[in-house]
């Protein structure tokens, strides 16, 4: 009987583990390789963790520059920068989980759009949909780029309440002569 009673308490609290939903993994993009690196790591750890993945872009607004952008290839056609990103964004997911079929957390990510000074947004994010770690690409830059544009992910580091994982972009390797 006490092994009947054990075994019923152990079935609800798997039950109610398995209900509960873990913090999400968060990674923000901006479509450069060391952000495609970032999403690669992000969703490996998504798999281990057994937790979303949302992808995270913002769309760079300086206030006073124009919500337009000019598309390549299409002679002065102008899109919304929103609608853009929107369909950048679409097309990184969707390019990435084909290179990548075995993630299959890159697939089935829940992507996210907002517009704003990059640090700020990805901040409020953070706090909007408390994620478990968030996880993004460094572009590396040094000495003057670094001094006149600041790192975001620096910031983000130092900002951010919950943990970060900073992942530069994959090296090609070097052909030997």
């Amino acid at each position: 009987m006490n092994n009947k009673k054990q075994s019923a308490k152990k079935q609800r609290a798997d039950k109610q583990g398995s209900e509960k939903q873990s913090a999400p993994v968060l990674v923000p993009v901006d479509f450069s390789p060391a952000s495609e690196a970032a999403l690669l790591w992000a969703a490996q750890i998504a798999a281990c963790r057994k937790t979303n993945l949302v992808i995270l872009h913002v769309v760079h607004d300086l206030g006073e520059a124009p919500g337009y952008y000019a598309v390549k290839g299409l002679k002065k056609q102008l899109h919304r920068m929103e609608d853009t990103a929107k369909d950048m964004l679409d097309n990184f997911q969707k390019e990435l989980a084909a290179k990548h079929p075995e993630l299959i957390e890159i697939k089935r990510a829940t992507l996210k759009l907002v517009v704003g000074l990059p640090v700020t947004r990805i901040l409020e994010v953070i706090e909007k949909i408390h994620p478990e770690v968030v996880i993004m690409g460094s572009q590396g830059r040094t000495g003057l780029g670094y001094l006149m544009l600041g790192s975001k992910a620096e910031q983000i580091v130092r900002l951010c309440p919950v943990p970060v994982t900073v992942v530069k972009a994959l090296q090609e390797p070097h052909k030997s002569k």
